[in-house]
């Protein structure tokens, strides 16, 4: 009976299972984490961000910062890149507050988490014995989304804590923050990154991943993202995953990124000009069949008609005008197809008049 208990001891018992390696966990990471700036001077093509920054890593002071601009273009990712540099990775959890204001913007958040991590000291020295700023940093991403009285709340906390603790909220509007917060910032405008910049960055990816693509696939990959590096390189590692050693096409770009080809939009146009109803009809029933979006339809119909020389400019101001309708009508979770014939039959009626 005995041996019988020893033998089963084991019954039970969850094994334990043995710890990832570190290479294990690099190599599953994303690639948009994997590859996030390590330091300041890693960040592309925010030069007057950098500059700013780089003297606070000389002892320089370093005031409440203001990050604003489009999503992708490394807000987060230098202010991280910051922290690790000023604190080291032994004292970064103990000095960095990060949080998302879209899922915590209540003022009960401002009063209880920032007011009480605001107030506590910190010594200038590390571990290791290095001098580090007296300061912590508190970063509100996404501060954009923070209701007005958080905001107020958070102004005060601003004023009294300056000796210990300086403040990053980074946003994509700053029309939405408040004038007695912005006037206690510095303000840091982040650009879309330039072709140039983006392209090199993702072939840096490509080399270090083996991903073989074509230039013209490239190309179409820097124009889809918009100067997001972050959707960039998410299309780039989603392409990869998907084609592996075969290689990333631009026809492969076009299906993940959601673009809808040209020929598709080439021919709506097209029915659109032989003034038949028949023809507009059927080709946005090829759309709505082939599953593409109408708001991304919107999207490239807009550049096409811009530049479309056999409109004048009043002919466009129309379409645009029902462009602007249907979009609204949409975000309204309005009928795909209704809508798009809508469009589809006033561009008609303006290249037919």
């Amino acid at each position: 009976m005995q041996a019988f208990l020893k033998q089963g001891g084991g019954l039970g018992k969850n094994p334990v299972k043995p710890k990832p390696k570190k290479e294990e966990i690099t190599k599953n990471k994303p690639w948009v984490e994997k590859y996030r700036p390590k330091s300041v001077d890693d960040v592309a093509h925010q030069d007057e961000v950098v500059a700013v920054l780089r003297k606070s890593l000389t002892g320089a002071d370093l005031p409440n910062l203001l990050f604003y601009g489009p999503p992708g273009t490394g807000k987060t990712s230098t202010i991280l890149a910051l922290s690790h540099e000023l604190f080291g990775p032994e004292l970064y959890k103990e000095r960095v507050l990060e949080l998302n204001a879209s899922d915590e913007r209540g003022i009960d958040v401002i009063r209880e988490k920032v007011k009480k991590f605001a107030q506590l000291t910190a010594n200038t020295y590390r571990s290791a014995g290095k001098k580090c700023p007296p300061y912590k940093i508190i970063i509100l991403d996404e501060a954009d989304s923070m209701t007005k009285a958080a905001q107020e709340a958070l102004r005060r906390t601003m004023e009294k804590q300056t000796k210990t603790t300086r403040f990053c909220l980074i946003c994509n509007y700053l029309s939405r923050i408040i004038a007695p917060i912005t006037s206690r910032c510095s303000q840091f405008r982040f650009k879309p990154l330039s072709t140039e910049d983006q392209k090199k960055r993702l072939m840096m990816v490509c080399e270090k991943e083996g991903v073989k693509i074509s230039e013209d696939a490239m190309d179409s990959l820097v124009i889809c993202s918009e100067g997001d590096l972050r959707k960039s390189m998410t299309f780039l590692h989603t392409a990869h995953r998907l084609k592996g050693e075969e290689g990333i096409s631009r026809n492969d770009v076009l299906e993940i990124t959601g673009v809808v080809p040209d020929e598709i939009i080439s021919s709506l146009i097209s029915s659109c000009r032989s003034n038949s109803y028949e023809k507009v009809q059927a080709a946005v029933n090829h759309i709505i069949a082939e599953g593409h979006a109408a708001t991304q339809v919107l999207t490239q119909l807009h550049d096409e008609i811009v530049v479309m020389p056999t409109l004048t400019d009043d002919k466009k101001s129309i379409v645009m005008e029902k462009i602007a309708v249907v979009d609204k009508c949409l975000c309204d979770g309005a009928d795909e197809y209704l809508q798009l014939m809508a469009l589809s039959t006033t561009i008609q009626q303006q290249l037919a008049s």
